[in-house]
């Protein structure tokens, strides 16, 4: 099994040869008293942006503290395609669900949408605490997935700023079974060799009319996932996982 994954940030390796650091804090309670790593055995670490070491546990001090013996830093290059997903606000818990999932399966950037059709509002502190909650889904994700470049949960979006996304995209697709002239597979879609690919993932009760032209206007496309209906908890993760495997990326 792959070496358990922690967050140190900032990422720095006492002398160039490696060194003897401190994890402690939320992640050293986690790998002392959850994980129970013991001297000898292999940990990651990671600043979450892509740069990582592999690590030694020396010594498990207390209940929250272990000292790792690393070795020099590497660099994850930054992935390309790179895969957006704007994801329409779930009910309930399915929101966390989704951002799981994806960071699970490797999207790189998860944008909050709230869509003209969401039930759920993110309004004041409320929207604070939820857009928290995601960004704390996808680092606890990130660390069980053994990624040590973790998505990026951006603030919440307007429809008119998603519009802008798509209109830079090298790939701008969204979800939806009736645009006005039909929609195509995502399966047999042309995928670009780099740059951006927008994903559009709408809520429950579909993309209204109007947002649908406006995102066209900003030159997507629709594109259909399958013969089923998804949540829209498990589209985007349905569509992600698609996607980076024809780019390559799984590969």
């Amino acid at each position: 099994m792959t070496a358990p994954v922690f967050v140190l940030d900032p990422l720095v390796v006492p002398d160039r040869s490696g060194g003897e650091v401190v994890l402690d804090g939320p992640e050293g309670r986690h790998a002392v008293s959850v994980k129970r790593l013991r001297p000898g055995e292999d940990v990651i670490l990671t600043d979450g942006r892509g740069r990582w070491t592999e690590g030694v546990v020396r010594a498990a001090e207390g209940k929250d503290r272990l000292i790792v013996h690393m070795t020099s830093i590497s660099e994850e290059p930054e992935p390309s395609p790179r895969i957006t997903v704007v994801q329409a606000l779930p009910k309930g818990d399915r929101g966390e669900v989704a951002v799981e999932t994806m960071t699970e399966v490797g999207v790189d950037v998860i944008v909050p949408w709230q869509a003209a059709r969401c039930i759920t509002q993110w309004k004041g502190d409320r929207g604070l605490k939820s857009l928290a909650k995601w960004r704390a889904t996808a680092r606890e994700a990130g660390k069980q997935s053994r990624r040590v470049r973790f998505p990026e949960i951006a603030d919440a979006a307007t429809t008119k700023q998603v519009a802008a996304l798509l209109a830079e995209a090298d790939l701008a697709a969204v979800l939806h079974s009736d645009f006005e002239h039909g929609s195509d597979p995502l399966a047999g879609a042309r995928l670009p060799a780099g740059g951006e690919i927008v994903l559009v993932v709408g809520p429950e009760g579909g993309v209204a009319r109007d947002e649908l032209a406006l995102f066209e206007e900003a030159g997507a496309r629709a594109y259909t996932l399958g013969p089923t209906v998804m949540r829209t908890s498990t589209a985007g993760t349905a569509a992600a996982a698609l996607l980076l495997g024809r780019t390559g990326r799984w590969s």
